[in-house]
């Protein structure tokens, strides 16, 4: 299988080399052409989509350089008004034209000739983006484009003061690992009051972001925007009650594992009560990991560790420091979370990220270059619908990725106990994660079925089904006004609503591949390699097949895995 990372940008054929969108009067000439040539043949309707992905890879990379520019420095104005300016001028304008360029595909005469397996998915997507086209929801959805990014603005700004110097937020939780318990206990409360003082504003842009969803769920014909983004998200595969399933399954089967690893920690901490600022601490005299000081080490470490995977895959996080598509480090002014930003023209994605010197930032570095990895697999496909990958199979890239690069920490971590350490938190969370992604979704689903709901019936709500999700090991008394407002802090809640179950469904997938790598290492990687080729050539069955692993988050699917885990884990 030869494999490479020197990526290329696509040549363009279409337009011109040199163009760059500055203004809708210069894009509009080639929406016209597209929509008004005279499509005589098969081959000329190939020729005809492959002119329209190429200005959609164009369209597509420019908005995401916005958008990127934007989160990597928040109080820049300029970089803020150009965001806005496609999305309030140039979005608006292009939309009506991409469903009159996609009904016009399904009308013709020669579609139904094309090679159906080639072309059955992306065909899907797009009578699927016709079906939930509204003029009325244009203008609503660029208010939303815009005011979603508005989160990034307010969290960038919060900071807190340890020990007389100031951090950001990303960089304080560090102090959450000190042995000092004081300390720790000081700085979650300092975290916490902190976002509370953006409560209302937080609160109000919800608020508001949740009447504009549930509009454009009313003016689609769709009773709430839950429906109407399981439709947009193509969730052909799985639907609601699968979702409820699986929450039901974390309790079942999850719950008990996560309450005897919170017991152990209580009990390595030789405390009476564990309290949340104890979750990610030591025991005295054990020193927190630090496998990294700054952004270009974890970048170098990165790249060891993935090269001695496949040195495949250690060559495109070179590219990517090559072309500058990196930006690690926490700041002041920076948004918060991590992403990878595929970008569909030049190929090499930009991974983003707030990084402060701890386990979890490798762990998010690892899981952000799995997604870079897929974006370079998928490259090579011929059109840009084509690379438009589900998001379930994006996070078995990622998640995977966290679990096969465990094997080549050693670049991180050079003392044995620390390595053992580092593995047993990576697994401790593999199984802790699944209550939150349970928590966030099951909350989700009754925001958008009851979107009349109160600020206080919605605090209230998420108390609730917190609490239904949460350890009683864990001793939360006194903290529940922290608590009534925790999901504050979940970005996909405020920018991409109902991305979450995701992860859930990936993680799964993800222990599969890995239960695969710990038998034939090769093999694994081969399966993860041509499942991510595919992009979104495949249903999400076919994908997940395509990896050796069966598309399956049932009660009895997850129990198994969870065991293995633990398993693995307790072998530590």
């Amino acid at each position: 299988m030869q494999l490479s990372a020197a990526i290329q940008k696509l040549p363009r054929t279409f337009l011109p080399e040199d163009f760059v969108i500055s203004q809708w009067e210069q894009l509009e000439p080639y929406f016209i052409n597209l929509g008004e040539r005279d499509i005589q043949s098969v081959a000329g309707l190939e020729q005809w989509l492959k002119d329209a992905s190429e200005l959609e890879a164009v369209i597509s990379e420019d908005a995401c350089w916005r958008q990127i520019r934007m989160t990597c420095d928040t109080e820049n104005k300029e970089l803020e008004e150009a965001f806005t300016f496609f999305m309030m001028e140039l979005q608006p304008k292009i939309q009506p034209w991409s469903d009159k360029l996609n009904r016009k595909l399904v009308a013709c005469p020669y579609t139904s000739e094309l090679d159906a397996e080639k072309y059955f998915t992306y065909l899907r997507n797009v009578k699927k983006n016709i079906d939930i086209f509204r003029e009325a929801n244009i203008p609503i959805n660029a208010e939303l484009n815009v005011m979603q990014q508005q989160f990034g603005v307010i969290s960038g700004k919060m900071s807190v003061e340890v020990n007389g110097q100031e951090y950001t937020l990303q960089q304080a939780a560090r102090f959450l690992e000190d042995a000092d318990r004081g300390l720790r206990e000081s700085v979650y409360r300092k975290i916490n009051e902190r976002r509370l003082q953006d409560k209302e504003a937080l609160n109000n842009l919800f608020s508001t972001l949740l009447e504009k969803r549930h509009q454009v769920a009313l003016n689609t014909g769709l009773p709430n925007y839950r429906d109407f983004r399981f439709l947009e998200l193509g969730r052909f595969d799985y639907a609601k009650e699968h979702c409820y399933q699986f929450h039901e399954a974390v309790k079942l089967h999850v719950m008990p594992l996560v309450n005897q690893l919170y017991e152990t920690k209580k009990q390595k901490l030789g405390l009476s009560s564990l309290r949340p600022w104890d979750i990610d601490a030591e025991p005295a005299g054990t020193l927190p990991l630090r496998p990294f000081q700054t952004g270009a080490e974890l970048t170098e470490k990165s790249i060891q560790c993935f090269t001695t995977m496949k040195p495949f895959f250690g060559d495109c996080l070179v590219k990517m420091r090559e072309m500058g598509r990196l930006d690690l480090e926490s700041r002041k002014g920076k948004a918060p979370g991590g992403y990878n930003c595929p970008l569909a023209e030049t190929g090499a994605p930009f991974i983003f990220m707030n990084a402060a010197g701890t386990l979890d930032d490798v762990t998010t570095m690892v899981h952000e270059g799995g997604h870079a990895i897929h974006s370079f697999l998928a490259h090579e496909l011929e059109l840009t619908g084509f690379k438009e990958y589900p998001t379930e199979i994006a996070e078995v890239a990622s998640m995977s990725m966290e679990l096969f690069s465990m094997n080549h920490w050693q670049v991180f971590f050079d003392n044995t106990a620390e390595l053992k350490r580092a593995k047993e938190q990576q697994l401790e969370r593999v199984i802790t994660i699944f209550p939150w992604i349970a928590t966030i979704d099951k909350f989700q689903h009754w925001v958008y079925e009851n979107p009349t709901h109160t600020e206080t019936e919605r605090a209230d709500k998420w108390l609730e089904i917190l609490n239904e999700f949460s350890s009683p090991v864990i001793d939360f008394s006194g903290l529940e006004e922290y608590r009534r407002y925790g999901w504050h802090r979940q970005l996909h809640l405020f920018e991409v609503p109902f991305y979450y179950i995701e992860y859930g469904i990936a993680q799964l997938g993800a222990i599969g591949l890995w239960k695969q790598y710990k038998e034939n290492p090769e093999n694994a990687v081969n399966n993860y390699i041509n499942a991510l080729r595919l992009g979104g050539t495949k249903t999400l069955p076919e994908l997940f097949k395509s990896a050796g692993l069966q598309f399956d988050f049932s009660p009895n699917a997850i129990k198994d895995l969870m065991e293995f885990v633990k398993n693995e884990l307790d072998s530590l």
